[in-house]
């Protein structure tokens, strides 16, 4: 494995979302070049995603460029201007019931949008493109735990099926056009500065102000919450680390990032209660269309390529983003 390179450039799309926040962080502290890339859209509050540049653009070696994956224009500037040697893509409509009413959305930024990445790729000589997928791919499958070998032909959720797409359409660039693309599937991530429209951040804002939280299939349901530190660390060691041809000939590959550990929905927002120190008041639902009743990542090929595997608890995942949610919200 090699050891990350600070001279290269990085291009991190969904700059001032979560992930792309937290990474592009680890970077920067590393002394590399960023270049963040983000619409800066309202579908949460966008005065977190500023908070998160605020932090950023403490950095020296941090650029911010506000614009929209759509707009090939925006993205084929930063690719001209900085000569970016590695993309990461983050950037992406997120959310599985958002996806049921605002489908366009998701075309215009998970398809037109990679579609603009890979194009960037293929233009401007990049080194190495990784791009986020997520676990949602996996749909309805029943065999357990998520492998990477496993069939993801069922979707159940538009945003699911643009998460599968981008996987299709970076394979067949990495053929056609000979450059190594690694996609992630993301399992559930949490922690600090996260997503208000996930459910543990809309659980801890609910449970503070003694509102009921909605809790959904009567909260019989597993999750493969993996804290964000886990997350960074996986992309950071595969940053610098493309994949090789396979036997296809294609530079290409895909690594589940999950923390391998199902929890019980029950028992996470009991911990969560516990960190908060207080009580939620609870109201039970049936399933919603577009969720899955289980998330289990398989990270056997991560362990086998890098060594590493998600290893934090959520006791101590959620006591941090805690401690960071009373801060920010007091």
């Amino acid at each position: 494995m090699k050891e990350f390179d600070r001279t290269k450039i990085y291009f991190v799309t969904g700059g001032a979302g979560f992930i792309g926040f937290h990474l592009s962080k680890r970077l920067l502290e590393q002394g590399a070049k960023v270049i963040g890339f983000d619409n800066m859209n309202d579908y949460y509050e966008v005065s977190l995603k500023e908070a998160r540049l605020a932090e950023l653009s403490k950095f020296p070696d941090y650029t911010f460029v506000k614009g929209d994956l759509a707009d090939k224009k925006a993205v084929f500037d930063v690719f001209e201007t900085y000569r970016p040697q590695i993309v990461v893509n983050l950037g992406a409509q997120a959310g599985v019931r958002y996806s049921i009413d605002n489908p366009d959305a998701y075309v215009s930024s998970n398809l037109v949008g990679f579609f603009h990445i890979l194009e960037g790729c293929r233009h401007f000589g990049t080194e190495h493109l990784v791009f986020a997928s997520s676990s949602s791919v996996y749909g309805g499958n029943e065999k357990v735990p998520f492998s990477t070998e496993d069939k993801v032909d069922g979707p159940v959720s538009l945003y699911a099926a643009t998460k599968k797409s981008n996987e299709l359409m970076a394979h067949a660039y990495s053929k056609l056009y000979g450059y190594p693309v690694t996609g992630l599937r993301f399992f559930t991530v949490y922690g600090p500065m996260g997503r208000p429209d996930m459910a543990y951040f809309k659980f801890a804002k609910k449970i503070m102000n003694g509102e009921p939280i909605q809790i959904y299939n009567n909260g019989d349901m597993l999750r493969d919450f993996t804290y964000i530190d886990d997350i960074v660390t996986g992309v950071y060691n595969i940053l610098c680390n493309p994949p090789q041809k396979n036997e296809k000939g294609v530079a290409y590959k895909i690594y589940n990032i999950g923390n391998n550990q199902p929890v019980k929905l029950m028992d996470f927002i009991t911990t969560l209660e516990k960190c908060l120190g207080r009580e939620a008041v609870k109201e039970y639902y049936p399933m919603q269309p577009g969720d899955v009743y289980q998330t289990y990542a398989d990270v056997s090929e991560l362990m086998k390529d890098f060594g590493f595997k998600p290893d934090t608890s959520i006791e101590e995942g959620l006591s941090a983003f805690v401690a960071w949610f009373k801060e920010y919200y007091r």
